[in-house]
């Protein structure tokens, strides 16, 4: 997988991959926002982050109850009016939550029902997603699109994070998800606009059937299934670090969220350097990369336990990004080089199921931890779910030895 800057960034000239690149920087830009502004709202209400750990938890319990069947949806019908469906739904749900700080209104029920919506939608778009890039781009193209599109999940969730840092502080809650909700709407035009390569389908088959191949197909590969499994104990420390820990430390040992919004702000700059990095990556072994940039995501949770100063933090995030950015682009672009297309969306389900799954049980377990035990121990904790794994992945022998390759398994259909 090789590219250059300069065919990257020709891909920026191109109508469709443009306005596709405009919604993943929009989109994303609120997303980043939602989870400080979520976290900051519900520790104020409650007070406790075990109850808050149950809103924060929700909509991670909505996806893992509807990714395969978004996913089985994805491969049988169109990517694209999933996607666009489903950021219309989360901006509706957002909508109602940000009513709900703005009048004083917010319940832990209410919310915890309205997360389980946004959850819900997210589950219906990412595997979508997934199996979409490969409509908008040719085959050659792919690392350096999934390279651009990370670029602008990075650069989002570096404005997000410091915009989320001073409106939180200055305005609260309310409006800053009230912004995060009008960035699905504008998100879902983009996409709604695009021209793209017509959809392989899979042959009229029902449900049970498509999940079934989807299963044997992810299964075939030992890189992927090990490294998802991976990720099931990773992602539980890295939801609870970012979604609950990370904002109550800062809330209870450091300046509240004028400073969390600045540790995430150096992690999206991080995952900027990481795009650009990617760009021009040469890998023979893209898998093996990929898992040992993970093991510098322990840096943050460890430094914290020790009540480094913040500038190390915001080091410690930017590396953390930068290294998450390279794991994903390898990630991305091997999925759609090594899975068939048709199957693409329905791989991507069992992957991001895969690896979400016990992620409520991480920030619920952790919110308790936090107060049964407090911070310290439980950012220990916290690294200890993301060393631990990975360093056993790496005995794995399809993890080591996966050859770079550019060639899709299926082919593309020709452009409309």
């Amino acid at each position: 997988m090789a590219g250059t800057v300069r065919d990257g960034l020709r891909l920026l000239r191109t109508g469709n991959f443009s306005r596709l690149f405009a919604a993943y920087l929009i989109t994303n830009t609120g997303s980043a926002m939602a989870p400080i502004a979520m976290a900051f709202g519900v520790l104020d209400l409650t007070g406790s982050t075990r109850t808050s750990a149950y809103v924060v938890a929700a909509p991670v319990v909505a996806q893992v109850i509807i990714l395969m069947v978004g996913g089985a949806l994805a491969d049988r019908t169109s990517r694209q009016r999933i996607m666009v469906s489903a950021d219309v739904l989360s901006a509706l749900s957002q909508t109602l939550v940000a009513s709900l700080f703005l009048t004083g209104a917010a319940s832990v029920p209410l919310l915890i029902a309205l997360m389980l919506v946004s959850g819900a939608a997210h589950a219906f778009h990412q595997p979508a997603a997934m199996g979409f890039i490969p409509q908008v781009v040719k085959a050659h193209e792919l690392q350096a699109a999934n390279a651009l599109l990370g670029a602008a999940r990075s650069s989002a969730t570096m404005i997000g994070a410091a915009l989320a840092g001073v409106l939180v502080a200055g305005f609260g809650a309310g409006v800053t998800l009230a912004i995060d909700a009008a960035s699905f709407l504008v998100a879902g035009m983009l996409v709604a606009s695009l021209r793209v390569r017509a959809q392989e389908r899979t042959a009229p088959a029902s449900i049970l059937e498509d999940l079934r191949l989807g299963w044997r197909e992810f299964f075939s590969h030992q890189w992927l299934w090990t490294i998802v499994f991976q990720f099931t104990i990773l992602v539980m420390g890295y939801e609870a670090l970012f979604a609950l820990i990370g904002p109550a430390v800062a809330r209870d040992s450091m300046n509240g969220a004028g400073d969390w919004g600045f540790i995430m702000a150096c992690f999206g700059a991080g995952t900027i350097s990481g795009g650009l990095v990617a760009l021009r990556l040469r890998v023979q072994r893209p898998m093996l990369v990929a898992t040992l940039m993970t093991l510098l995501w322990s840096p943050l949770p460890m430094l914290m336990a020790w009540h480094a100063p913040l500038l190390l933090l915001a080091a410690a995030g930017f590396v953390m990004g930068m290294t998450g950015q390279i794991f994903g682009v390898l990630w991305s672009t091997t999925l759609h080089t090594r899975i068939p297309s048709h199957l693409l969306s329905r791989v991507a389900a069992y992957d991001h199921l895969g690896s979400v799954a016990m992620a409520p049980v991480g920030v619920v377990v952790a919110g308790m931890l936090y107060e049964d035990i407090g911070a310290t121990p439980t950012l220990w904790l916290i690294a200890a779910a993301i060393i631990v794994p990975t360093v056993l992945v790496l005995f794995v022998p399809d993890v080591r030895h996966l050859r770079a390759t550019t060639a899709v398994t299926s082919p593309q259909s020709p452009a409309d």
